[in-house]
């Protein structure tokens, strides 16, 4: 019986802090699947939160056939995914965290430029994710983000593995043609004489 499983019986039975270290193990991923469903740190925070208090909620359905993280992020992500319905015609901004210091790098660090040109091709494609239908999105965040196979994605998201497919098949075809459909924008909005990162 591993670790994992121990703590899953003791939450089960009402231990706290049972249920307190598999959250530990679990908050960065439900949280980076939130904040990549839902485009806001605050509404990614509040999104996890939810999601560890309906598992806490509903551990006793938990089948111990079925791997928790799997039985988890289908959690999130359909929480997510109800969220994103609710205010579908709703505009939103996508804040960054400003939590990162500024440090002096040391003579290995990778260039400014190149690091500024590939955090904007991040911000980038995190925001031409929040232009899919929620369920693509969620079913791209799954196999690129949390390299969920196909028949995890389909339970998780309670489709047929066909549909899986066919989803990630259209939700990339769609980021391609959005990325292409940027860049020559993109491009000629840079002066002249502006650095390509800016």
């Amino acid at each position: 019986m591993t670790e994992e499983i121990t703590w899953i019986l003791r939450a089960q039975q009402g231990d706290e802090d049972a249920f307190t270290c598999l959250v530990q193990v679990y908050q960065r991923p439900v949280y980076n699947l939130c904040y990549r469903m839902l485009g806001e740190p605050e509404a990614a925070e509040d999104a996890a939160q939810d999601t560890f208090l309906k598992v806490y909620q509903n551990l006793t359905r938990y089948d111990r056939e079925r791997p928790f993280a799997t039985w988890l992020l289908s959690i999130a992500a359909h929480h997510c995914i109800d969220k994103l319905r609710r205010r579908r015609f709703l505009s939103f901004s996508i804040d960054k965290d400003d939590e990162n210091q500024t440090e002096i790098p040391d003579r290995f660090a990778p260039d400014p430029e190149t690091e500024a040109v590939k955090q904007q091709e991040c911000d980038r494609l995190h925001d031409l994710l929040q232009s899919l239908d929620p369920l693509d999105r969620a079913a791209i965040i799954l196999r690129y983000w949390h390299e969920a196979s196909e028949v995890e994605i389909a339970d998780m998201l309670h489709l047929t593995v066909p549909a899986v497919k066919s989803r990630l098949h259209r939700a990339r075809r769609a980021l391609a043609r959005m990325w292409q459909e940027e860049t020559p924008r993109l491009q000629a909005e840079r002066k002249p004489y502006e650095s390509p990162a800016f």
